[in-house]
């Protein structure tokens, strides 16, 4: 019986004792004289436990029958043994159950079952050091955070991938896509995509990556120039986007939530469709993951509008997300670059190029273009033989073999004159050593 249970059970008894009125104590306990008279009349016919609720004890209209219970527990365990469910936990299984099999059960409900036939073993909840809270930005644009993650996301059935994602920091929109490497290359090809799709975002939130920050040269180098940054970093320049260096994980943890949920789902996901290479891989996280992510997880942002601009007329994408070094133009007008001769056409000629440094660039098509003051000038590759390997001439030396016997003979020899220095070196007090081997009557033979 509960407390509130034995407080009403004295106030019964009271006004069996006739010290209170019935309408007193249907104020007290906030009933109507009528209820009192009932739960009077109850009380004489059964005794204390009449106050007891009725339902207790039964169960309840609402509870999913044990059919359902029985079918799922039992698909949930046909599903972990065939290694399919394995890693499932209760949310992701839930929703499974309700997308693939018309079974709608609450997760929490799924997480009492499971663990009540050992299926699932609760996990105390960690207490990890906790970050001053940032809220989001107000409108959708304006910041975006971007990084890479690197995880087993075929499972050993194909080929080693990285996944690159950007999130937009007010809706949680997220564009990613599959690459084989996390080199410069793949990253600016990514912000291509973005910028194609959605524009220009207002700043976007990084790590200290080489890939985003580089090393500082000398001031004396001469390549060294005023702000010294990486490809991604002139790229970001040139488009006017600004750039915000993360100082730890846990400041970007937008995205790092987002690669922990994709880790999870979407690699169960390629698990399903058999994704074994990057292609289909990118085809499932274009038109299903991407799909279910931006429709469940996006959020309208504070403020209306769109933060995103538009890429200047003029501006050349393939320019500015390409890969630039420094070369100097020689006496013939070509330059160097990665081993392979590149020389300019004679029509773009200028007075003045010899000796000069200049920038080259690198797009994505492999072409290499060279900037000349305000032009951009297309090389040609110089189709040049490989140098012929000079041969040196071998001598004909003819080698002596020398029997077991003569080889025993001469380490002989070796080891003895080893020996006698060992012996005169051990004799020596205080005299220097070239004293000692003058003075000494004995001497190795073949020793100068």
């Amino acid at each position: 019986m509960s407390a509130k249970e034995r407080d009403r059970l004295k106030v019964l008894h009271e006004v069996r004792k006739r010290h209170i009125t019935q309408k007193q104590a249907g104020v007290e306990l906030g009933l109507s004289e009528r209820w009192v008279r009932t739960l009077l009349r109850r009380v004489r016919r059964e005794g204390d436990k009449a106050l007891r609720h009725r339902l207790r004890g039964r169960p309840s209209n609402r509870k999913t029958p044990e059919a359902v219970k029985r079918r799922v527990v039992e698909l949930f365990r046909q599903k972990q043994q065939a290694k399919q469910w394995h890693d499932y936990g209760p949310t992701l299984a839930a929703e499974e159950l309700a997308q693939d099999y018309g079974i709608g059960v609450n997760r929490e409900t799924l997480r009492q079952w499971l663990m009540e036939a050992k299926l699932w073993r609760a996990r105390r909840t960690r207490i990890e050091r906790a970050h001053l809270w940032r809220p989001r930005r107000a409108r959708y644009g304006e910041l975006v955070q971007w990084d890479t993650s690197e995880h087993n996301w075929l499972e050993g059935r194909g080929e080693k991938l990285y996944l690159i994602s950007m999130i937009d920091d007010a809706t949680s929109q997220l564009t990613a896509h599959f690459v084989r490497h996390d080199s410069t290359e793949e990253n600016l090809e990514q912000l291509r995509r973005y910028v194609e799709q959605h524009g220009r975002p207002v700043a976007v939130y990084t790590d200290k990556a080489s890939l985003f920050q580089v090393a500082p040269r000398a001031i004396h180098h001469r390549d060294a120039p005023e702000q010294q940054q990486s490809q991604i970093g002139r790229a970001l320049v040139e488009l006017n986007i600004e750039w915000i260096a993360a100082h730890s994980p846990q400041a970007k943890g937008r995205i790092e939530r987002s690669f922990k949920t994709a880790q999870d789902r979407l690699v169960k996901g390629l698990r399903r469709v058999g994704a074994k290479d990057l292609e289909t891989a990118n085809a499932y996280l274009e038109h299903v993951f991407l799909a279910l992510w931006n429709a469940r997880f996006r959020c309208p942002p504070q403020l209306a509008g769109d933060a995103h601009r538009a890429v200047p007329k003029g501006m050349n994408l393939d320019s500015v997300l390409s890969v630039r070094v420094s070369r100097t133009v020689t006496a013939d007008h070509t330059v160097r670059w990665g081993s392979v001769i590149y020389r300019i056409e004679r029509e773009q000629i200028r007075a003045g190029m010899r000796g000069a440094r200049v920038p080259l660039e690198r797009r994505r098509d492999g072409s290499r273009w060279m900037h000349w003051q305000k032009r951009v000038v297309a090389l040609e590759r110089c189709e040049t033989p490989p140098p012929a390997l000079a041969q040196r001439p071998v001598k004909g030396v003819v080698a002596q073999v020398r029997s077991a016997e003569e080889k025993a003979r001469a380490k002989q020899r070796r080891l003895d004159g080893q020996r006698q220095w060992t012996e005169g070196y051990r004799q020596l007090r205080d005299r220097p050593i070239w004293q000692a081997v003058r003075d000494s009557p004995q001497r190795a033979p073949g020793l100068r």
